[in-house]
């Protein structure tokens, strides 16, 4: 056995995620084993345009008791049911002991409707409307990030019962907080630690010309390591691509690759442009792999706050060590029906996988780039109009 040359597409090994410290066990022998645990009721695709019972919908009364705007793109609203509260908030009481901190945490918490029509996920909408969507995550990022006390603002979606969402209607939702939460400050962490101690190579750099822990690691993936297969599709400023430690089945990291953007306010127009084609692209990949509305927690890792207009020169700004990037966690494993769980080893131990990143990135590829469902008629939208006005008989 001891002579056996080691196969990652069969034998077990464990991959390192350089933007956390974290490992995943890959075990892609296990994907022959059979399933006889939980099934998923499969997501339901055939929506109405409008839901004169949805609290999104344009002209609706949302649970709180407040009208939505009869709005034709996109709308924002602060969240009826907040997670984090404006200041100033209380003070924290004494610690009874040094292990039994509490920190306050101030902020707001903003819903985005992506699209009137209550049927219209991502993957269904032109790319005229997810550059909406994208102008409506700049702004909302610009306005919350330069609030007194916000010192991160994180975009991201739910979509799908299966990842919580309690509402079908296509919408985000961006929370505004006084602190960095955990995850993206390991990430920062490692992205100033890899600048500072790597030396800069022929990829994108940083700021102050240092090393970009994203940079030099998508260059390797568009360039020397694209025949391993780890990239989905590609554009000509972005790649969405299966990374190397992924630990959800079909997670997909989705970032620019021609140079170093620290944030969504710091994209051209022809890379806004790039970024609605391959959000659409993803998205619609996502569907037709099981031919259902493909549940998924998306966010957006970025710089925590905009730079302010007194910034400094963006290529000395040394918070700009971040590199503009989408984490895509989708829990589908095997059909519409079949999820991927974190149990076990994997809540006691570390994350773990049974289908490679490589092959779950073939599977990806493999899919058609036109939805399974047709492209929908919004030539004159009479049925979201009609919908505006609820009341409308």
């Amino acid at each position: 056995m001891a002579d056996t040359q080691f196969d990652p597409s069969t034998h077990p090994h464990r991959r390192v995620n350089p933007l956390t410290g974290e490992h995943v066990l890959v075990s892609p022998h296990r994907t022959k084993r059979p399933w006889l645990g939980q099934t998923e009721p499969p997501q339901q695709a055939d929506l109405p345009p409008y839901d004169p019972k949805c609290y999104l919908c344009p002209g609706n009364t949302r649970a709180g008791g407040q009208q939505n705007e009869k709005y034709e793109h996109t709308t924002v609203f602060e969240n009826d049911y907040a997670a984090v509260l404006p200041p100033p908030g209380p003070a924290a009481p004494p610690a009874p002991h040094p292990l039994l901190t509490t920190e306050p945490v101030q902020g707001g918490c903003d819903v985005i409707c992506f699209h009137p029509r209550h049927d219209l996920t991502l993957a269904r909408l032109p790319h005229k409307d997810i550059e909406r969507i994208i102008d409506e995550w700049s702004a909302i990022y610009r306005k919350r990030g330069e609030e007194e006390g916000i010192e991160y603002v994180q975009i991201f979606e739910n979509k799908g019962a299966m990842m919580g969402c309690s509402n079908p209607h296509p919408h985000g939702q961006v929370w505004s907080l006084s602190a960095v939460p955990t995850l993206p400050a390991m990430e920062i962490s490692n992205l100033k630690r890899y600048a500072s101690a790597t030396p800069a190579s022929d990829a994108p750099r940083g700021p102050l010309g240092r090393a970009c822990l994203l940079c030099d690691y998508v260059h390797f993936e568009v360039g020397v390591a694209k025949a391993e297969g780890r990239v989905v599709v590609q554009n000509e400023h972005w790649v969405a691509l299966v990374p190397w430690w992924a630990i959800w089945p079909f997670e997909i990291m989705l970032l620019p690759y021609n140079r170093h953007v620290p944030s969504i306010v710091h994209l051209t127009t022809d890379e806004k442009t790039a970024f609605a084609d391959i959000l659409s692209q993803v998205t619609v990949r996502y569907d037709n792999l099981f031919s259902c509305s493909f549940a998924y927690s998306m966010g957006i890792h970025q710089r925590p706050t905009p730079p302010h207009s007194d910034a400094i020169p963006e290529d000395q700004d040394e918070e700009n060590v971040a590199h503009l990037h989408l984490h895509f966690a989708p829990p589908l494993l095997r059909s519409a029906s079949v999820r991927k769980f974190l149990v076990g080893f994997e809540l006691m131990a570390e994350p773990q996988r049974d289908l490679t990143p490589e092959q779950a990135a073939q599977r990806l590829r493999d899919s058609s780039d036109v939805h399974y469902l047709g492209i929908p008629d919004l030539a004159d939208n009479a049925s979201t109009k009609q919908g505006v006005d609820p009341t409308n008989s």
